[in-house]
């Protein structure tokens, strides 16, 4: 008997409540097959039924989750379980049990539920309920039973089937009437090995999407959100007939999601309150140029409105009106787009509401025009045909003219009028762009070396780095600058820092001073060095080809990082390595050693020209440390003349 048809044996005992006990034998071959977990996910079943109620698309669900447990030890790990409701999916029933190797039925009596609020949310009606499966041991399963209501059918879930634990079976299935049109989306990795069958009975039309034996989800913390990989399938309704018999389009392309988008700011900024207009007025005052006037609105909006967010019912997609935002001083995503747009506009520079997805995002508006595409509303100005600037309120640091880090090569939707939009896609700075500079001028002394750095940094590292300079109090400044500059080994000691250029945001300008004992060695007349005091990529080799995952990248960057040694007077060099450069499709880095004077200079540099590594590249990023390694052991010598 195959294990499969062992393990179905057990889902139809929990799900009928049969009176056998689960078999040692059960448990030892889970066990055997998925060494080092301490449990599976059994069977996973979600039912929607998509209705008509009062013309208008009804959806209810019903969710059953059953997870065996593997060993003693699981309650630690995996006991306390729990689920979600808010004023859009609202759970009506609910319970939860577990069923014994004994095949007893313990139910959980205690269940506690508050607030679920993500660390960037300051407040949303997400409503979490936790408990604790009792009685846990090997072969015992924990059974949730629960069943929802879907009061706004634009904002399905999508239904992800891979879990951090292996997964048995879990399935979808979705019923809808006959003249009902379902549109589906598979997305993620291995979505092969989702069985989709559809059945017609009756009036009424049901999909059933099924996974079986799915490894658990590999964490990385260089991944991309989970939307990247973990296999999924996005549903929505794209249009039905109502009880009248006429054909309404829901969700059935970009032009439709825009006029669900629109409705939410049809009713804010009809009119410029006076304090709002004066506010204007004081800054633009003696400008003439869109832009300028335009970069101070965004300046001020950065530095004077702080971003709080809030996500109760539709406050998580009607922004808040402009003299309301401006009056208290701050708001969420979708207050400084309208603070933004209401402020530009009244000085005559067009802006634009603009809905955009952020980089934990995968989807587009075209393949998939639903309201989960953005997370994040920005304000969009143009002022030459054709040549969009994105500004992002949430980011006080982000540079004017240059897209805030998340949003790069995403879709956006500019609302350009009641019923006119545009969908373009927000560009990424090249690595010109964000380039770290950073100097580093060698002693020798007695005890090893001492030396100076001068940091410089533009673009996506300035914002950064100013982000973390204001965020820091002086005790963490402190231990902050300590990590940044250190280097070489674990004597490097930093006897001194400055932040010598701070005035602009598109740069910033650090200097420190430093010793470093016991790194430079000396033997009889000759010293030895290793000039590559930061070794860096080092243990960051891509683990391949196990790994199916991309590797997340925050920004296209050059870093260019040189070393300069003052040779003692009456030395000169007896070796200098050659150094060596290398690049392919993924990324590259060049190493040059050269005299100039009395000075040894190493010149270390790395570029990247990807926001994303995908699994096709991972043969090509090691193949880049391959050749890196070997120089990071290479050493200078000098000698007495």
């Amino acid at each position: 008997m195959k294990p499969f048809k062992r393990i179905a044996s057990i889902l139809l005992m929990v799900g009928l409540g049969g009176a056998l006990p689960v078999a040692a034998q059960e448990v030892e071959e889970l066990k055997s097959k998925y060494p080092g977990h301490e449990a599976v996910l059994l069977h996973a079943s979600t039912q929607f039924r998509i209705s008509l109620k009062d013309g208008e698309p009804y959806v209810e669900s019903k969710e059953s989750e059953q997870v065996m447990f593997l060993s003693s030890d699981a309650a630690a790990y995996l006991g306390r379980y729990g689920f979600t409701t808010s004023s859009f999916h609202e759970v009506t029933e609910y319970e939860a049990f577990t069923r014994t190797a004994e095949n007893k039925k313990v139910k959980v009596t205690s269940f506690r539920t508050g607030d679920m609020q993500s660390g960037s949310v300051f407040y949303d009606d997400v409503k979490q309920t936790v408990f604790d499966f009792p009685a846990i041991g090997p072969g015992a399963i924990g059974v949730l039973n629960q069943k929802a209501i879907h009061k706004k059918a634009y904002l399905l879930s999508p239904q992800y089937f891979a879990r951090s634990i292996p997964v048995i079976n879990n399935e979808l299935t979705i019923s809808f009437p006959k003249d009902m049109s379902v549109k589906y989306v598979f997305k993620g990795l291995d979505t092969d090995k989702i069985l989709f069958t559809q059945d017609k009975k009756g009036g009424e039309i049901t999909y059933k999407f099924q996974a079986k034996d799915l490894a658990p989800l590999q964490k990385y913390p260089d991944a991309p959100g989970r939307s990247y990989y973990a296999p999924h399938v996005i549903f929505y309704i794209e249009k039905y007939k109502n009880d009248k018999g006429v054909d309404v389009t829901y969700l059935a392309d970009t032009s439709a999601l825009y006029k669900l988008n629109s409705s939410f700011v049809k009713e804010i900024n009809k009119e410029v309150g006076p304090e709002l207009k004066r506010l204007v007025d004081s800054l633009t005052r003696g400008i003439n140029s869109k832009e300028e006037k335009a970069r101070r609105i965004y300046q001020w909006v950065q530095g004077h409105i702080k971003y709080i967010a809030f996500e109760n019912g539709m406050e998580g997609f009607i922004p808040r009106d402009a003299n309301f935002v401006c009056s208290r001083r701050y708001g969420d995503c979708k207050d400084m787009s309208s603070i933004l747009t209401m402020m530009l506009n009244t000085a005559g520079v067009p802006a634009y509401y603009t809905w955009i997805g952020t980089r934990d995002l995968p989807y587009s508006y075209r393949e998939t025009p639903l309201p989960l595409v953005s997370n994040h509303m920005i304000c969009t100005i143009q002022l030459k045909e054709g040549e969009f600037i994105f500004l992002d309120g949430t980011d006080p640091t982000c540079i004017f003219g240059i897209p805030s880090e998340g949003i790069q090569d995403k879709e956006a939707m500019i609302g350009m009028g009641p019923d006119q939009f545009r969908i373009v896609k927000v560009p990424s700075a090249t690595g010109p762009v964000s380039i770290k500079t950073d100097s580093t001028f060698l002693q020798i002394t007695d005890k090893g070396i001492t030396g100076t750095i001068k940091q410089h940094v533009t673009g996506y590292f300035a914002m950064n780095t100013h982000g973390l300079l204001n965020y820091y109090n002086a005790r963490d400044k402190e231990e902050y600058m300590k990590s940044r500059f250190s280097r070489g080994s674990n004597k490097f000691h930093l006897t001194g820092y400055e932040i010598t250029d701070q005035s602009s945001k598109e740069y910033v300008t650090l200097t420190a001073k430093f010793d470093l004992q016991d790194y430079a060695r000396k033997l009889g007349d000759e010293w030895y060095m290793n000039m590559n005091l930061l070794k860096h990529y080092e243990h960051e080799e891509i683990d391949y080809p196990k790994r199916k995952m991309p590797v997340k990248l925050d920004f296209r960057f050059i870093d260019r990082y040189v070393t300069v040694l003052t040779i003692p007077d009456g030395y000169q060099v007896s070796h200098l390595p050659k150094g060596r450069s290398f690049r392919n499709n993924a990324w590259g880095f060049a190493l040059n050693y050269e005299q100039k004077g009395n000075a040894i200079i190493l010149t270390q540099e790395f570029y990247n020209d990807h926001l994303m590594v995908e699994p096709s590249q991972f043969k090509e990023w090691n193949e880049v440390l391959e050749r890196l390694f070997p120089q990071y052991k290479e050493s200078i010598s000098i000698s007495k003349k």
